[in-house]
Order: structure tokens, then sequence, then C-alpha cells
């Protein structure tokens, strides 16, 4: 699963809820078809690897697929049943902060229609909502 190599603080505060609408990630830049997010959330390292696999799986491994997102914000965790106090958590797993108009993944090296269904299928393992969106569109 992807997680970073180095990171600059090993715990991060969680932020505030994210607002507004993407300003960068908005085109697609490598295929030409892209899942675009309509909406706000936390897309963890999991959901993108079985994201990625809906995809490479439905197009048996034709075409090219590009992931334009990173998990790279560190989530902590205590275990159960820990009493309150004694400190923040370990860090438990890493998600990538998306916002509306965000290109997720994107695709190239295949037909609209097969594009289009692996798209689909990538959308319904990810928790935000998606569009399927070609290079003319944008």
């Amino acid at each position: 699963m992807l997680a970073p190599k180095k990171v600059k603080h090993r715990k991060w505060h969680r932020g505030d809820k994210v607002k507004g609408k993407a300003t960068r990630m908005t085109k697609i830049s490598f295929g030409e078809y892209g899942l675009k997010s309509l909406q706000t959330g936390w897309i963890t390292a999991r959901q993108i690897e079985s994201a990625r696999r809906a995809i490479v799986g439905h197009t048996q491994r034709g075409g090219e697929v590009f992931i334009r997102i990173f998990p790279d914000k560190p989530i902590t965790a205590k275990g159960n049943e820990m009493p309150m106090g004694k400190g923040k958590g370990a860090v438990d797993h890493y998600v990538a902060v998306v916002k509306p108009g965000t290109i997720l993944f994107e695709m190239k090296g295949v037909d609209e229609n097969a594009a289009k269904r692996s798209m689909q299928l990538a959308g319904y393992k990810l928790p935000v909502k998606t569009k399927f969106v070609t290079k003319e569109l944008i």
C-alpha cells in the first residue's frame, strides 16, 4: 500500500473540516479518461489500492492507469479499552485529503466504454461520490 518514505512530522493534527473546491489536480494531465471527486473526504491507502485493483482487473491489465492522489496525512489511533490521557496514539494509517473537483485516477490505452465501467467499479470502492470524465469535457 502507499505510504510516505519519510515525513517531516510523524504525527499531525487532524485538521478542521476541509472546505472549498480543489484548485489543483483538476484537469486530466496524463491519460484520456479520469475519475473526478464530487465530495470532500479522506481516502485511505487501502481504499486507493482497492480502487486501483478494480480498474486493473476490469481492463484485464490493458492500458495504463495513473494514480493522481497520494496518502501523506498520518492518522493515529489508540488501542481498544485505553484510558483517557497518556498522550497521542501511534500512527495507524495514512490518508489523502480530497476536495470536490480533484482528479483521483486517470487512464489511457483503452476504449471509452471499458474505461467508464472500470472507473465506475473503482468509484464504488471510494468513500466519496465520483464522476467519470474525459479529456474533452474538462
